[in-house]
């Protein structure tokens, strides 16, 4: 979101959160605890609330069926000291794209909690003014560390005959001197304030935030998936290739153990990666590059190598030694893509560390493995070519 002249919401520095963390510490139990215990200056009465699931956010309203008019108190603490909070009304579509929202911030000039409107035609054209639907009484003030936003908003025909709106609210770090309000975070709850509310008040208590669970389920479905395809199959399939097919008797064994489990990881990850374009879809405007370019290449990089059983020549072919460096090229690569890629993705979605210590201790116990069987393939190698004989075993 942005200010009168151009608001943008987008990520604010990592290197701030040391401070966010011990601000938050000193936010205002008016702030901290539930919506219920919540109380407003001039006794102001509102039948519902929410606890919004993301961001520490509350949501205070009621509402008028018969003028059709949404009265709300929107809390949050911004995500930094001098920061900003927003909440906001899109009436054609759910996430930011389309929204009409209310952004409140301390003026830098004066100090003082302002309101101002945005009108968020898409993500890359932010009009400030007036919104889509007329807005009244606004008001701004602060709540110890927090924000508040006060309005009446009235509810187009159509939405009101359906009785739900879809909301969506955020926090930033801080605003600029001329009036620019600076970019939010990208982490999971930035990406997931959203919702339905119930005008009735049928969704008080519940969050409001149905849709952004779901959108977190499906991440963390699309997340699975891909670690444990790029991530474990892959590699443990690279690893039985170079290393097991090194013992006579493992052959052909080996070989059908190498097919079931790249296959086996090309199945997830087809999986993984037709999640990832759902997600995509419904996530429009917000764009990870890299991540969505590496999931392309190995996705493509995969499928060839799939036609690599159909054309995989006899040892004693004349091309089986082109054929072992393109299907060795694509392999490694493959492997060292796929890896990054599960990476970049833990970085996206931002799980409990538990879940990033446990992958990179699992491919640690790969690493290691591979180190072991490379040592003693050299080794057994060295012996075979010395002429000693050797009968190695797998302990």
């Amino acid at each position: 979101m942005a200010s009168p002249a151009g608001i943008s919401l987008f990520s604010s520095s990592s290197s701030s959160f040391v401070a966010f963390f011990l601000w938050v510490s000193l936010i205002s139990p008016s702030v901290s605890l539930t919506c219920t215990s919540q109380t407003f200056s001039g006794n102001a009465m509102y039948p519902h609330c929410l606890d919004l699931p993301y961001l520490s956010a509350f949501l205070h309203f009621s509402y008028d069926a018969g003028n059709s008019t949404l009265s709300v108190v929107f809390s949050a603490p911004p995500s930094m000291p001098g920061g900003w909070i927003a909440w906001a009304i899109n009436p054609t579509a759910k996430g930011m794209a389309g929204a009409q929202a209310l952004v409140a911030f301390k003026d830098p000039e004066t100090s003082v909690a302002v309101v101002r409107t945005l009108n968020i035609s898409s993500y890359d054209v932010l009009v400030p003014g007036k919104l889509g639907f007329d807005v009244w009484d606004t008001k701004a003030e602060e709540d110890g560390g927090g924000l508040r936003i006060f309005a009446k908003v009235k509810i187009p025909a159509d939405l009101a005959a359906k009785g739900k709106v879809n909301q969506v609210w955020q926090v930033g770090p801080g605003v600029s001197q001329t009036g620019f309000i600076q970019k939010h975070g990208f982490d999971s709850p930035n990406l997931n304030s959203e919702g339905t509310l119930d005008l009735s008040g049928g969704n008080a208590g519940a969050g409001g935030g149905g849709q952004g669970d779901s959108r977190v389920k499906k991440k963390n479905i699309h997340g699975i998936l891909n670690a444990v395809s790029w991530g474990i199959l892959f590699p443990i399939g690279a690893i039985i290739a170079r290393y097991i097919k090194t013992f006579e008797s493992a052959d052909p064994a080996w070989f059908y153990l190498h097919v079931l489990c790249q296959s086996s990881a090309y199945i997830i990850g087809v999986a993984g990666w037709g999640t990832g374009l759902k997600l995509g879809s419904e996530s429009k405007g917000i764009t990870f590059t890299n991540h969505r370019n590496i999931g392309i290449a190995l996705f493509a990089l995969a499928s060839i190598q799939m036609f690599a059983l159909l054309l995989r020549p006899k040892k004693d072919h004349k091309y089986r030694f082109y054929w072992n460096i393109y299907h060795h090229g694509i392999g490694y690569s493959i492997l060292i893509l796929g890896i990054l890629n599960v990476f970049k993705g833990l970085g996206i979605l931002n799980p409990r560390q538990s879940y990033k210590t446990a992958f990179v201790v699992v491919l640690s116990c790969l690493g290691a493995i591979a180190l072991l069987l490379e040592a003693f393939t050299w080794i057994l190698a060295l012996k075979r070519k010395s002429g000693k004989p050797s009968k190695p075993e797998i302990g």
